[in-house]
């Protein structure tokens, strides 16, 4: 982890930060091992160290923590847009694929009963949990939900998710003050969220549950 937060903290002072977290953001997508929330987290973190928010040191090079935030969450949204567009022209052979699996074919029950309700806390929440973003962005496509009704609450759940991994590097680096401490204890809270984030998928109501 420390050798993570320095190469982040190289980039730090060079517009080159803002394409790396765009990158990985949109790419989790499709891979979802890509570490994006902690690459945001790190790079948060070197922002508030960087600046001296936690040791009042004169500010250095960093990252503008509001266009970190807005860099993050755009390209969730544009990553989610093109999950959501592949699964839309997948065609028969995706949708066999769905059916094949208990996991994509249930968040795409639940899903629908979600957006057919007018609601979509449920886009919110998978994009804390681990993989949840791919599986609602596929599912959507795969049933061809409306653009106009999946899109507003992927721009809520993208921006939720970037300011909740920002706010953690940053916040948690002027309150420990020590980056290595800030940066370990902000990624546990990453991952407790996306614990809890799974744990409420599972308990979302399906088709069968609704009234």
């Amino acid at each position: 982890m420390l050798e993570s937060v320095a190469r982040v903290g190289a980039l730090t002072g060079t517009p080159w930060i803002y394409a790396v977290v765009a990158l990985s953001v949109l790419l989790d997508v499709f891979l979802p091992l890509l570490p994006s929330g902690v690459l945001i987290v790190t790079a948060a973190t070197a922002a508030a160290a960087g600046s001296g928010a936690a040791t009042g040191h004169v500010p250095r090079d960093v990252p503008d923590i509001l266009a970190l935030t807005l860099c993050a969450a755009t390209a969730s949204v544009l990553g989610d847009l093109v999950a959501y567009r592949v699964a839309w022209r997948g065609g028969a052979r995706l949708d066999r694929a769905i059916a094949r699996s208990r996991r994509l074919s249930t968040a795409q029950e639940r899903l629908g009963v979600a957006l057919a309700r007018g609601g979509g806390a449920l886009v919110v929440v998978a994009r804390f949990a681990p993989a949840g973003r791919s599986v609602v962005s596929f599912s959507a496509g795969a049933a061809r939900r409306r653009v106009r009704e999946f899109l507003p609450w992927s721009a809520l759940a993208g921006l939720s998710w970037a300011t909740y991994s920002v706010a953690l590097g940053y916040f948690g680096t002027r309150w420990l003050g020590a980056a290595w401490l800030a940066t370990g204890v902000s990624v546990a809270a990453l991952f407790v969220a996306g614990a809890g984030a799974a744990y409420l998928m599972r308990r979302a109501p399906g088709r069968s549950e609704a009234p």
